[in-house]
């Protein structure tokens, strides 16, 4: 793959941050709503993923990522909230983050424990981009500095 272009709108890593957003949404329905896990993705792959609804285009996202992120972060969750908990700063309890920030942290770090192939970089990049999707303040470097962090401690290897 080449540097990131968007005049190429079917490359997998389009796929893949469409798939990422579209994890940190399902998570956070399930986080909000109990939604279980088959059910929310069979709604999304059936219902959400490159369709029109209200509005609002889901973009094409490759189903496999998005189902691998979104039932990796359920089967691991109680891995990944201690590594989160201590990557945040000591005052902070995950309970108190916003819920749509518990998603897209338990799906980064869920990523770069578990996603080797992927380069760091890319993975906190794209999850610090869906943070400002949603925030326009502090959150989004709350997202760059904890995935930094848990990166430091889980990917020793790679860092760039």
């Amino acid at each position: 793959m080449t540097s990131e272009n968007n005049s190429h709108p079917v490359k997998p890593a389009n796929q893949r941050g469409a798939a990422r957003l579209a994890a940190v949404q399902a998570l956070y329905q399930m986080d909000v709503g109990g939604t279980g896990v088959l059910e929310i993705v069979a709604e999304y792959e059936t219902h959400r993923l490159g369709q029109e609804i209200d509005g609002d285009t889901y973009l094409k996202a490759d189903a496999g990522w998005f189902r691998s992120i979104v039932s990796g972060v359920v089967r691991d969750q109680r891995q990944l909230d201690p590594m989160i908990g201590a990557a945040l700063q000591d005052d902070w309890a995950l309970s108190r983050l916003d819920s749509t920030v518990r998603a897209i942290l338990r799906a980064g770090t869920f990523e770069l424990k578990e996603r080797k192939d992927v380069p760091v970089a890319v993975i906190v990049t794209e999850y610090v981009e869906i943070a400002k999707a949603f925030f326009e303040e502090d959150e989004p470097k709350l997202v760059n500095a904890v995935l930094d962090r848990i990166a430091k401690q889980v990917r020793v290897e790679q860092r760039k």
